[in-house]
């Protein structure tokens, strides 16, 4: 991955190997944020990708179909604090400029958070990650290569779980999020992925199981989401450091 994401699971990749299914056509992620497990699976069928963050999906388009560019753009940036706050203020409308610019400040930023105000401006404040090559030449052109022939496109889980088939293989990451001491979801997360959300995806899954397709859901180990995926699939808990301050 050439992204830096809160929640990935680049932690997941060592281990995800024991739970794949063996054989499945084709490849479904619904949230693909840093998309860390796409990039380590082999398989021959068609990927699908899709995410609601549309200047993520854009950003994807632009490293799958004109990586030149988008490095090119990318080369042009300074890792300083007054070049981070001027490009992050800056407009493009040249899409490889606009990955450019994603890639950049995903790169720089505060502990690669994607978080916008209320009028849909990226606020992060800059990282101070001095030493960061953002460029990433070598890293963005293996991801072209895995990205051919790719689907991507921006658009809600319940979407792109409807075209899911027989033996195909979901990979299901949702922005989760729950407080550690009073037993439920905190509130900021009713903007990313909200409780609602959590039992449309649960009504998604039985829909999986109906149809003989394959799944991996990732999700908060909580008396909540045990209550609400009950009988859905199989439980396995796995433990990890948390990265996130």
């Amino acid at each position: 991955t050439f992204l830096r994401w809160a929640g990935g699971k680049t932690w997941l990749k060592k281990i995800i190997s024991n739970y794949l299914p063996e054989h499945f056509l084709n490849y479904h992620e619904p949230f693909l944020g840093g998309g860390s497990i796409f990039f380590q699976i082999q398989h021959t069928g068609t990927n699908h990708l899709s995410d609601l963050n549309k200047d993520l999906i854009d950003t994807y388009i632009q490293v799958r179909d004109d990586v030149g560019a988008v490095i090119e753009h990318l080369r042009q940036f300074r890792n300083t604090e007054d070049d981070y706050y001027r490009i992050r203020d800056l407009e493009y409308n040249n899409p490889s400029q606009k990955a450019a610019k994603f890639i950049y400040l995903n790169m720089t930023s505060f502990n690669g958070i994607y978080r916008v105000n209320r009028k849909g401006k990226y606020n992060v404040p800059f990282g101070r990650r001095y030493s960061i090559d953002f460029v990433q030449e070598q890293t963005l052109r293996l991801a072209t290569q895995k990205l051919r022939g790719a689907e991507l496109i921006q658009r809600d889980f319940e979407d792109a779980i409807a075209l899911v088939r027989r033996d195909d293989f979901v990979f299901l990451d949702p922005p989760y999020t729950v407080a550690h001491y009073d037993n439920g979801f905190i509130g900021y997360n009713q903007k990313l992925f909200s409780l609602e959300d959590q039992y449309r995806l649960a009504e998604c899954l039985r829909h999986l199981n109906q149809i003989g397709a394959r799944y991996i859901l990732t999700n908060a180990k909580h008396e909540k989401i045990e209550e609400i995926y009950a009988g859905v699939g199989n439980f396995i808990t796995l433990e990890r450091m948390s990265l996130i301050g």
